[in-house]
């Protein structure tokens, strides 16, 4: 055998034991990427499986695809199942009321209420009801996984979920603190790329919510639209 073929058949004996450790270290990389996926799920899972109810503070930032950005604030108050009340405060008073059937979205200013059924509704508040109400995450997403987004907050953990049926959104994001599961940032992406951030504070779980509270009253004087 001549020296080549020898240094040949040294260089081969190496290079496939370095090429099945690469291979070996990149699956344990990623099995364990995907062994924290799975903790992430089953803890947001676990967790809103539980809370029954909450109410939290929030700022909701529209971006348009343009990136012109719109600013408001209020207090939400949720409740299982699919029960919501959005209380817009800033700059324009606005409130979107749902008893789990109907959707009542009232502005004062314009003297009308749209009442719209939750089952057919466009609305992009209706999936947080869903989040803490209805389902499970691994059905109703096609796709799970961790965005490559920075958190708001330094530490939160963001994953990307794509619906597995047609919705009114393409992607929900989702951030919340890896520890204790509690989601601070809601974001949809919308088909048409334009995107609303829900960025949560004050939040508190299991809260009295009496059923009256998702009761929407038509004031006097105001007209009622179906959708």
């Amino acid at each position: 055998m001549t020296k080549c073929n020898v240094g040949t058949k040294m260089s081969q004996l190496f290079i496939r034991p370095a090429l099945l450790l690469a291979f070996l270290s990149f699956s344990a990389l990623a099995i364990g990427a995907q062994t924290e996926l799975d903790r992430m799920v089953n803890g947001l899972q676990t967790k809103y499986n539980k809370i029954s109810s909450l109410s939290a503070d929030f700022t909701q930032v529209h971006i348009s695809r343009d990136q012109r950005e719109r600013r408001e604030n209020g207090r939400l108050l949720l409740k299982k199942p699919g029960k919501m009340k959005w209380d817009y405060v800033a700059p324009e008073e606005k409130h979107f009321i749902s008893d789990g059937k109907w959707l009542y979205e009232y502005i004062p200013a314009e003297k009308a209420v749209t009442r719209s059924s939750i089952k057919e509704t466009g609305d992009m508040r209706a999936p947080f009801a869903f989040l803490l109400g209805q389902g499970k995450l691994r059905s109703e997403f096609r796709r799970i996984e961790f965005s490559d987004e920075s958190p708001v907050k330094a530490g939160n953990k963001v994953l990307r979920m794509l619906p597995r049926r047609l919705q009114d959104f393409d992607e929900l994001r989702i951030e919340f603190d890896p520890d204790t599961f509690q989601i601070e940032r809601l974001s949809l992406i919308e088909p048409d790329r334009d995107r609303s951030d829900f960025i949560f504070s004050n939040m508190k779980e299991n809260v009295p919510a009496p059923s009256a509270e998702f009761a929407f009253k038509t004031p006097p004087g105001v007209e009622v639209r179906d959708n």
